[in-house]
This record gives structure tokens, C-alpha cells and sequence, in this order.
């Protein structure tokens, strides 16, 4: 029961309750050139990228999850799209164990800009909406340079949430 209550999920959701508020109140309205900041999916490649491609997933999945209750999509279309954003994202830990932070906001840019860029395609596979359009060429660098701005500040909370220590070397005595 313990570990439960410890455990991810618990910390995951209020935060991403945050998130969501902020994301569905203020950011509406603060447009960049027409395009809506993504800070949802800003959040989910960021935890990716602090807590590697597994968890990241999973997180992301919980908060796409979040995103489709909150604003009526078809359920599990965001959470799937949003889990692909942050498993690309965590592929930071394929170069190194502890990337610095750059790195981080680097690959979650990246995860956010490819998880931008599965939202059509998701949505035609379900028959939702239609293909690409214009905008996608203004979104995805809208995309890219907002997730790398604010992932330096949500890479260490998503690494709170997640439960994920920094790795501790050791010299290993003769």
C-alpha cells in the first residue's frame, strides 16, 4: 500500500491536473503566430526526457489520457500520440546515463515536435480529421522552440513525478 501511495501515479496526477488547467484556461488565449502553446505535450516529452523512454511512455499515455477526458476527444487518441512524444523523447539516456540539461530539453523538443507531427495522422487513421495542411509548417517550429524553452523547468519536475533518483557513482574499492 505503501508504494502505491509513494508511487508515480499519485504524484503524476495533481500535476497534471495543473498542467491541463493551465494548458485548457491561459494558453487558449496566448496564441504565437495562431498557433496554441502546447504545454500538455511540452510536459509529456519532458517527462520522457528526464525519465527515460519506458516511463516516459507511460506518463505520457496518462497524461494524452487526462487531455482526451478533459477536452472531449475520442479517448486514447492523445494518450497514444502523446506516449510516442515522450518515448522518443527518452532516448536521451541511449547517449548518456545522466544527460545534462540541454540534452534533455534537446530530445524533448524533438519527442514534442514528432508527437505534433503524429496528431494528423492519427486522427485521418480514425477518420477524425483531415490529412496535413499549411498550418503544420507554423506549428511544428512553434512546437519545437516552446518545448525547448519550458523543458528545463518540466524535465525536473517530471523526473519528481516519476520517481526517477539521478544515479549515484561510487568508486569501487581494490
Amino acid at each position: 500500500m505503501r508504494a502505491f501511495l509513494t508511487g508515480p501515479f499519485i504524484r503524476l496526477a495533481p500535476v497534471v491536473l495543473v498542467v491541463l488547467a493551465l494548458q485548457r484556461t491561459i494558453l487558449t488565449e496566448v496564441t504565437f503566430r495562431g498557433v496554441v502553446l502546447p504545454l500538455a505535450l511540452a510536459f509529456a516529452a519532458s517527462v520522457g526526457a528526464g525519465a527515460g523512454s519506458e516511463r516516459g511512455a507511460i506518463a505520457g499515455f496518462v497524461v494524452g489520457l487526462m487531455y482526451d477526458l478533459a477536452a472531449g476527444t475520442p479517448l486514447g487518441l492523445t494518450g497514444l500520440v502523446f506516449a510516442l512524444a515522450a518515448f522518443i523523447a527518452g532516448y536521451a539516456f541511449v547517449f548518456t546515463p545522466v544527460p545534462p540539461w540541454w540534452l534533455s530539453a534537446l530530445f524533448a523538443a524533438i519527442g514534442a515536435t514528432m508527437g505534433e507531427l503524429a496528431q494528423p495522422i492519427a486522427r485521418t487513421l480514425i477518420g477524425s480529421d483531415g490529412w496535413f495542411d499549411r498550418r503544420l509548417v507554423t506549428i511544428l517550429p512553434v512546437t519545437f522552440v516552446f518545448t525547448a524553452l519550458v523543458a528545463p523547468l518540466l524535465v525536473p519536475i517530471g523526473r519528481w513525478c516519476m520517481g526517477v533518483k539521478r544515479p549515484r557513482w561510487r568508486v569501487i574499492p581494490d
